[in-house]
C-alpha cells in the first residue's frame, strides 16, 4: 500500500493537480482518516481478540466497512481513470488489504452473537458498497476532471494512514527470523510490482 501510495497515487494527484494542493489534501486526509478512526467508523478493529465486543459493535463494523469499501470503490475508479496499471496497482493494494480485514470482521460479527450465515451475508453486503463507489467516483471524475488530483491526493492519504498505522504496527507483533525475512519479501514484491508497472506505464 506505500508503494502504491508513495510511487502511484501521489506522483499522478501532483501531475493532475500541483504539487502543493496535492500535498495539501494528503495532510487533511490523513487528519481526516485519524479523526474517522477515533470515531470508529473508518478503520474498526481487524482483530477479534483484540476488540472489546458490545451490543452495537457488529452495526458499527458492518456500516464502517461499507463506508470503507465505498470510498475504496471511488479510489479505484479514479486510479483506473488516471492510467491502467495505476488502477491495477491500486485495485491488488486494496483486495491486499480486504481480504484479511474481512476475515477478521467475519469472526468479530460471530463473536457479537451473529450466525454464520448472517455474518456472511451481511459482511458481503457490506462489500459490495465498493460497486456504487466505482460508479459515483467515475461519473463524478468524467463530469469534472479537476476532482481527480484531490481524490488521487486523499486516496494516497488512506493508503498511507492504514499502512503506517495498521499494517506496518501489525507486521511488528510477528516476532523471529523467519516472520521477519518473509515480510522483508513481500514488501519487496509489493514495492517491485508497482514499479515493474510504472516503467510499462511510462514506455
Amino acid at each position: 500500500m506505500l508503494g502504491a501510495a508513495l510511487l502511484g497515487l501521489l506522483p499522478q494527484a501532483v501531475e493532475q493537480g500541483g504539487r502543493l494542493e496535492s500535498l495539501a489534501s494528503v495532510l487533511v486526509g490523513l487528519i481526516a482518516f485519524f479523526v474517522l478512526e477515533r470515531l470508529l467508523i473508518w478503520r474498526h478493529c481487524h482483530h477479534a481478540g483484540g476488540c472489546e465486543v458490545h451490543g452495537t459493535v457488529g452495526q458499527l463494523i458492518l456500516v464502517g466497512d461499507a463506508l470503507h469499501n465505498f470510498v475504496d470503490g471511488i479510489v479505484i475508479s479514479a486510479a483506473f481513470l488516471s492510467s491502467i496499471p495505476l488502477g491495477i496497482a491500486t485495485g491488488i493494494a486494496v483486495i491486499a488489504h480486504e481480504l484479511p480485514q474481512e476475515v477478521g470482521d467475519f469472526a468479530v460479527l460471530l463473536d457479537n452473537g451473529f450466525s454464520r450465515r448472517r455474518a456472511l451475508k451481511w459482511n458481503l453486503i457490506s462489500g459490495s458498497a465498493t460497486i456504487p463507489g466505482a460508479l459515483l467516483g467515475y461519473l463524478a471524475l468524467e463530469e469534472s476532471s479537476r476532482l481527480m488530483g484531490p481524490i488521487l491526493a486523499l486516496s494516497a492519504a488512506s493508503f498511507l494512514y492504514i499502512g503506517l498505522a495498521d499494517l506496518i504496527p501489525g507486521l511488528h507483533r510477528r516476532i523471529g527470523s523467519e516472520a521477519g525475512i518473509a515480510q522483508f519479501v513481500l514488501l519487496l514484491a509489493g514495492v517491485g510490482t508497482i514499479v515493474v508497472l510504472n516503467l510499462h506505464h511510462g514506455g
